[in-house]
């Protein structure tokens, strides 16, 4: 009698329409169907799917799940409501989905780039706060957001008219704003990646001329690296600072005008994950996905 287990089935949650959007988890994919793991690609929004049928379920590319979070946190818990192992869990994707998991990482101990928070804007109180924000002018953001949707570089000196029309799109909402970190334009900003807890690979991704933005979707530059200690030291904090290590986080750093590195964002939700830049990336989020799924 055979009584070989089946091989692992694993869903990765997408987004309906990927035709604005690099997307390279065909080589995790690949990888994993190599060692005889069932893999399907999901949208997240597809109603009547059989979750029960999967041992895992990894959100990847649900990158518009910033435009009906409340949705999107509904499908994760319909997930987990089946018994089905999430990753990553829908409890670090709530605290993960409001960047003012910043503020708690902080708290913790992590270099964070400065950041004031506030609800809704006055035309006048977005040309102060970026006035106070020093010379090199200020970025402005929701809090609920990705992909550098909504995100504006001010200068220093907001003209009256741009400062009435960011008002008029921030009424009632949550926002964040930085400095701008000129570091960005020339060093860049870096990416390391972390599968269940452990150093996969790093990256670093300029702007093109005339943008600020790294994303690929705006025209981004990205590169592997060989990480150095100190950048590998600032990431290694971020994740320490953690409760639980996640199957899946990429951890954003630039350099301040001290020098120091500091944390951008922490992507604990669908991360880039860039397997191209590394030659074993995806074996390591294969390795991962098996030490992950045997603990559970």
């Amino acid at each position: 009698m055979n009584t070989a287990s089946p091989p692992p089935s694993v869903a990765f949650l997408t987004l309906d329409d990927r035709s604005a959007y690099v997307i390279d988890d065909d080589l995790a994919i690949a990888e994993l169907r190599a060692r005889a793991w069932r893999v399907e690609e999901i949208p997240w929004r597809r109603r009547g799917v059989d979750w029960g049928a999967f041992d895992l379920v990894v959100i990847r590319t649900t990158w518009d799940y910033q435009h009906d979070l409340d949705a999107f946190l509904d499908a994760l818990s319909a997930i987990e409501s089946a018994g089905v192992p999430l990753a990553n869990p829908s409890a670090l994707v709530r605290w993960n989905a409001r960047k003012t998991y910043l503020r708690d990482l902080a708290a913790r101990g992590v270099r964070v780039v400065p950041t004031r928070w506030g609800v809704g804007l006055s035309a006048e109180g977005l040309r102060s706060l970026c006035d106070a924000l020093g010379d090199g002018g200020c970025v402005i953001k929701p809090t609920v957001s990705a992909n550098a949707h909504d995100t504006w570089r001010l200068p220093r000196d907001v003209a009256p008219a741009v400062a009435a029309e960011l008002a008029s799109r921030f009424t009632d909402r949550e926002w964040m704003a930085q400095p701008f970190v000129a570091s960005v334009l020339d060093e860049g900003e870096y990416s390391v990646f972390y599968f269940d807890g452990s150093y996969s690979h790093a990256i670093v991704k300029r702007p093109k001329s005339g943008d600020f933005r790294v994303q690929e979707e705006h025209g981004g530059l990205i590169a592997g690296i060989e990480p150095d200690a100190s950048l590998r030291l600032a990431a290694d904090r971020v994740m320490a600072a953690l409760d639980e290590a996640p199957l899946q986080a990429r951890v954003d750093l630039v350099r301040l005008d001290d020098g120091s590195l500091a944390l951008m964002e922490l992507e604990a939700i669908e991360p880039s994950l860039y397997f191209r830049t590394h030659p074993r990336a995806a074996e390591h989020f294969a390795d991962a996905l098996a030490r992950y799924l045997s603990r559970r």
